[in-house]
């Protein structure tokens, strides 16, 4: 193991190189390293059309100078394969606009690639992303036209007269991995790392390559003096460490350098939790709500999923439920936005990889994740918006695999502005921007995988529940206040089922006041 700093990087790191780094978000980013590479790229123009592949894209939700962001300079990168790029908005820009081949996987499905690849397999057969369009019947994965010319990633293929996917491995030539500190040796510890992410395949899957490793830490600490248990990555897998600079030794981009709550070294009582005030968000919050069991596995995806465990514990059941987050953590409340991946108070803290093992097998009993787009036959898109892609993150993953699932967002989108008042949901502007479309720009949810897989799927907005049928979309429940011609179905792009026993939602979801809400 060497000790190096960020300007001898543009020395160990090739042009062409296909480089693994891992992260979630701000949790875990390796930034001086990426500041490394994105100085030399600038001074010398090397190392240039680096592949690059991740899980969740580090990065902060803006065009900062941070996380995968440095990498989106014209020339750096010249292929992507990655699970989600929306947390470095710059880096999902240039996939967008179709500045180098790009590929989206299914987050569980890379993380287990990066195993496979680590035990020198040629792959891993799955059934995550039938019918979706990680399925080569549909995109195969790409995601833009220039990936269009690149080789299949993934195929159909049968076992026993029934459909799975083979996606391939490929050789990684350079692991940048964040850990928490390093002894002399070069033994890693993730310590005080709220998430433990895909470190370690990708470190063995380099390593196994014939490539390199380079690991960045806070600090480092005598030899023998981390506990072996602690060690995450042994000294024999690890050639260069990199000290993070004293700017950038952040835990995550919002927190700081470390929590003990969020490690699990230490619980913190739950009562600052700000409860939301009583708008359309905490409205699709407590119908969701609603649906909670006690003492089940649930998953809530970022954003709006997220006020559903702030309604849980202004309800006061939090402690009835286990909260799960794909990235590794279950138990306590997950962090989400920038530092996603990471939970305060978690009662267990795994590996990526290894959690979505469970989630694949049907682990989880519910998740809530969110709704971005919906089309006539229940599919969902949640991974691309014309130039705006994001791709699937665990999304594929989680709701083909859970029993129930639901779907949570705002009915219309884009200028939307609403009241809820006497009881009553008041639409003061109505959204510019339909979600409820005829046919999705891209299926990231497949309902027809979803009806053959027997599982239970709602859509709930502020303003209406829909659930999935044989048959499509059926209209279940409208808001008080709400007009079903003219506040819901002139704004669909097709015409749902309409129930016969249409009722109205919970009143207690409209008041003030608590709902006094208890969950069996």
């Amino acid at each position: 193991m060497e000790i190096i700093t960020k300007d001898k990087l543009g020395t160990i790191i090739h042009d062409n190189d296909m480089v693994a780094i891992s992260g979630s978000g701000g949790s875990g980013s390796c930034e001086t390293i990426l500041k490394g590479i994105n100085e030399s790229f600038q001074q010398s123009g090397h190392p240039c059309n680096i592949g690059v592949t991740c899980g969740i894209s580090p990065g902060n939700l803006t065009e900062e100078a941070k996380g995968m962001n440095l990498l989106a300079l014209p020339g750096l990168v010249g292929k992507a394969i990655c699970a989600h790029f929306g947390m470095g908005r710059l880096f999902g820009k240039a996939v967008g606009h179709n500045d180098f081949p790009t590929f989206a996987l299914p987050l569980g499905v890379i993380n287990h690639l990066y195993r496979a690849q680590a035990g020198g397999e040629p792959g891993i057969i799955t059934h995550i992303g039938l019918n979706t369009f990680a399925d080569p019947r549909q995109n195969g994965c790409r995601v833009n036209a220039k990936a269009e010319d690149e080789d299949d990633i993934v195929s159909l293929i049968k076992i026993a007269d029934k459909d799975y996917l083979f996606y391939k491995t490929f050789p990684i030539n350079v692991a940048i991995i964040k850990g928490s500190v390093a002894d002399e040796d070069g033994n890693i510890s993730l310590q005080e790392e709220g998430v433990i992410g895909e470190q370690y395949n990708m470190a063995v899957a380099a390593h196994n390559s014939g490539g390199i490793v380079i690991a960045e830490v806070r600090r480092i600490v005598p030899r023998g003096s981390i506990r072996a248990r602690d060690v995450l990555i042994h000294a024999s897998y690890i050639d260069y460490v990199v000290l993070s600079e004293v700017e950038d030794i952040t835990q995550d981009y919002n927190l700081p350098v470390y929590r003990p709550e969020i490690t699990g070294d230490k619980k913190v009582p739950l009562t600052d939790i700000k409860f939301p005030p009583l708008d359309e968000r905490k409205v699709c919050a407590r119908r969701a709500a609603m649906e909670l069991k006690p003492k089940t596995v649930i998953n809530l995806g970022v954003g709006m999923p997220e006020v559903v465990a702030k309604v849980a514990a202004e309800e006061g059941f939090s402690n009835d439920l286990y909260l799960s987050v794909e990235c590794g953590p279950t138990g306590g409340v997950p962090v989400g936005g920038v530092a996603f991946g990471a939970t305060i108070n978690p009662d267990s803290v795994i590996a990526t990889a290894e959690q979505f093992d469970a989630y694949n097998g049907g682990a989880l009993d519910l998740a809530i994740v969110g709704l971005a787009e919906v089309d006539k036959e229940g599919n969902v898109n949640v991974s691309s918006f014309g130039p705006r892609i994001t791709g699937p993150g665990g999304f594929i993953n989680i709701t083909q695999c859970t029993k129930k699932v639901i779907f949570l967002g705002t009915f219309m989108a884009k200028d939307l502005v609403e009241e809820i008042k006497d009881g009553k949901l008041l639409i003061q502007n109505e959204g510019t921007k339909q979600k409820f479309v005829d046919t999705v720009e891209q299926i990231t949810f497949s309902a027809k995988e979803a009806i053959s897989n027997n599982q239970e799927i709602l859509y709930i907005t502020e303003r209406c529940v829909f659930k999935l049928t044989a048959q499509g979309l059926e209209l279940r429940e409208i808001a008080p206040g709400v007009d079903l011609e003219k506040d819901i179905l002139a704004h669909m792009g097709f015409k749902p089922i309409i129930s016969a026993n249409l009722k109205t939602m919970d009143e207690r979801i409209f008041q003030e006041t608590k709902m006094n809400l208890e969950i069996k």
